[in-house]
């Protein structure tokens, strides 16, 4: 696995650099690879720190969404009625834009870390829940007529059979929602932050220090690539029937 990422991620800095020399473009337009991974060196610090403030963000958005999601997913196959209710508020979380709901969680919440978490919590909200309760709702019948065969209560059915029988399907809605909850994260900096990736992009943009702007994009796609392969790996470990 590593051996294809380094490669992969070779092809991709060797095409860019092919980029920058047919095309002739100036730096503030695409600068070249290595002025990029020459600001990562002279900046590293400053980079780390936003980096931390950025990594907190998303683990605590996950943290989050995933248990709202759980939670969503359970109340909708225990309670039936409740999930003509619920379903509404699930399709709302999505239908309007993050950006949207932006400077209204930044008047409710501040500009702290509060408000990016809840962003990246709500952006992965959807993909937790419905990939749980699709898992919850489609264990097989034999399975669970059997259960009730052996005098199981509905709590015995839900722990024993149902939850370990959702988590493959659950593990593909996590896997999703590590790669897209640094969106919600960023984009909170983007309206509002005094630190964090997005805001030191922004900072870098107005400033016209585009190879800065690259380097803490690089970052942001290797913190999420990594928070990917860790989740995938722990995911593998405590789901071994998975395949």
């Amino acid at each position: 696995m590593l051996l294809r990422l380094t490669i992969s991620f070779l092809i991709i800095i060797a095409i860019w650099q092919a980029i920058v020399i047919i095309f002739e473009l100036p730096s503030f337009i695409l600068p070249a690879p290595l002025s990029v991974f020459e600001r990562l060196i002279e900046r590293h610090d400053v980079l780390f720190r936003h980096s931390l403030v950025t990594a907190q963000e998303v683990i605590f958005g996950l943290l989050l969404g995933l248990s709202m999601g759980l939670c969503f997913a359970l109340q909708m196959l225990l309670f039936k009625p409740l999930k003509r209710w619920l379903l509404p508020i699930l399709i709302i979380s999505q239908a309007i834009p993050v950006f949207a709901i932006a400077p209204i969680l930044m008047l409710w919440l501040g500009y702290g870390i509060s408000s990016k978490v809840v962003m990246a919590a709500i952006i992965i909200f959807f993909p937790v829940t419905t990939c749980c309760y699709d898992g919850l709702k489609n264990t097989p019948m034999g399975y669970l007529d059997l259960a009730k065969t052996m005098g199981a209560t509905k709590w015995q059915m839900l722990r024993r059979i149902q939850f370990p029988a959702s988590l493959p399907t659950l593990a593909s809605g996590i896997r999703v929602a590590v790669v897209i909850a640094p969106i919600g994260a960023v984009a909170g900096e983007w309206i509002g932050s005094s630190e964090g990736l997005g805001y030191l992009m922004l900072q870098a943009n107005a400033r016209m220090l585009i190879d800065e702007m690259f380097a803490a994009l690089f970052i942001l796609s290797a913190l999420s690539v990594c928070l990917y392969f860790i989740t995938d790996k722990l995911l593998k470990k405590f789901i071994p029937w998975e395949v």
